[in-house]
């Protein structure tokens, strides 16, 4: 009996050390578990180097950097290689913005006992979130020390040189030359990149270089962070706080997207809905090929699919500029070879293509539409080029939940142009890098759209098996006593 009653107050002694241990100051501790956010979690498990969270105000995207901070000094980090005696900057809009953000949220998720030294640039050491701090000295679990120091934009690019480092945190975005710099300074370690930004600047660099990601670098991630997303925000908080902004500053403040005053005309695309890995496509559903030619301006070309559920697939993609009708189609057929696309019993293609290819011009006997039936591609020039009814019926698909249209990862020429279709004066799209949305639209205006008057009637063949199931009952119940 006194031993089980010496095991029971052990038990307890244990049980309050570890409340302990998780209260007090072991943010870090607690971070995601109690509640868990979800696009947090993404961010530190994502391998490649150089990651963006794109977030609304109050989304928590602060937190997952600062987390991520505490993680790489410490030698702690759940999902990555950890390493001893790593050296990082964090680097804020200014010094007093440091020190109420991205400051403060690194000493939240900082232990006491975890801190060597700390330096300051402004106040005093034994109060240092009322100062401002020049580096910080983080004992590593490896027995090494890690440093990180603060910088801000405002001492411009002259100040980012020299250094070999881990990571670098931006804690909203940087200007070129300091970014430009700061890569450098993790290149020979291979290190990180990370950013927490709300998109207020409108379509900088960081649009086309991470957002579009135009280079097709594999080493970016990214992610976008709504007020929705952080579980610690009140719904009814959201909502009266949605009803206070206009559209388009809702769509950075909330959102996290980026917006100009004339805005995306694609806003229902969503990578992580309508982007999925290729996968072997079955043979029936393989549907048709489009095109948008092109000889100096790029050459758009997709293959399409359709499921029995008749969700779109974009499957494979061309796309390429200043070359001739021979190489384009070539490239067609090496795509058709690697799918097995089906034929007709000459061994030739059918596509879709815009009918300005069958106009004649001074410059060739043929038509581009002839050029491509001389390589076999049997392209069909008869298709609806009209822009808003095309608009509204992609815009259509892209609402649908679930997706109406998937996109396999590949076809990196149409993702890219999605993201980056505004609407410019006169209420006209700009007419800029859309080659692929115009087939996509050719494509998508050649599908039959469902008689929605058919949906509530009954078949013959319904009709009859409704009949014997009521008679089947009524046969039943005279049976009954």
């Amino acid at each position: 009996m006194l031993l089980n009653e010496k095991n029971i107050i052990k038990r307890i002694i244990d049980i309050e050390n570890e409340l302990k241990v998780r209260s007090g100051d072991n943010h870090i501790g607690n971070y995601n578990k109690e509640k868990v956010h979800q696009k947090q979690l993404a961010f530190h498990k994502a391998k490649q180097r150089i990651r963006f969270v794109f977030g609304g105000n109050r989304s928590g995207k602060t937190e997952c950097g600062a987390v991520e901070c505490v993680y790489i000094l410490r030698g702690i980090h759940p999902y990555r290689q950890n390493r001893k005696n790593t050296e990082g900057w964090i680097v804020s809009v200014s010094f007093d913005v440091q020190r109420e953000v991205a400051q403060k949220k690194l000493l939240r998720y900082l232990k006491k006992e975890w801190i060597y030294d700390i330096v300051m640039s402004d106040g005093r050491k034994g109060a240092p979130e009322y100062g401002i701090i020049d580096h910080i000295i983080i004992k590593n679990i490896y027995g090494g020390l890690s440093t990180v120091s603060f910088k801000s934009y405002e001492q411009g690019r002259e100040k980012f040189q020299g250094a070999s480092l881990d990571f670098v945190w931006f804690d909203e975005e940087p200007p070129r030359d300091i970014y430009e710099e700061c890569r450098m300074r993790v290149f020979d370690k291979k290190g990180d990149i990370f950013c927490t930004m709300t998109p207020l600047k409108g379509l900088t660099f960081i649009y086309d270089e991470i957002y579009i990601n135009k280079f097709g670098n594999e080493e970016i991630w990214y992610a976008e962070m709504q007020w929705e997303d952080n579980p610690y925000l009140n719904p009814e908080e959201i909502k009266l706080m949605s009803e206070t902004f206009s559209d388009d500053v809702l769509e950075s403040r909330k959102y996290g997207k980026f917006s100009t005053a004339s805005g995306l005309v694609y806003p229902e695309f969503d990578e992580k809905e309508h982007v999925i890995e290729p996968f072997a496509l079955p043979y029936d559903w393989q549907d048709n090929i489009s095109i948008d030619p092109g000889l100096n301006n790029p050459l758009s070309c997709h293959f399409y699919a359709v499921d029995f559920d008749g969700i779109i697939y974009v499957v494979a993609e061309h796309y390429e500029k200043g070359k001739d009708i021979d190489h384009h189609a070539q490239k067609i057929f090496d795509i058709a070879d690697a799918l097995g696309w089906h034929r007709d019993r000459k061994g030739r293609l059918n596509a879709l293509i815009d009918s300005a290819a069958g106009q004649h011009t001074l410059a060739s006997s043929k038509s581009v539409a002839e050029l491509f039936y001389d390589k076999n591609i049997l392209v069909n020039t008869n298709v609806n080029k009209e822009l808003f009814a095309g608009i509204a019926t992609v815009k259509g698909l892209l609402k649908k939940r679930p997706a109406a249209i998937k996109i396999f990862k590949n076809c990196v020429c149409l993702i890219r142009e999605l993201k980056s279709y505004w609407w410019g004066a006169g209420d006209a799209p700009v007419k800029r890098d859309d080659h692929a949305l115009d087939e996509l639209r050719y494509y998508v205006m050649s599908k039959p759209l469902p008689d929605l008057s058919l949906l509530n009637k009954k078949s013959a063949v319904q009709k009859d098996k409704e009949e014997l199931y009521n008679k089947i009952k009524r046969n039943g119940r005279k049976k009954l006593p």
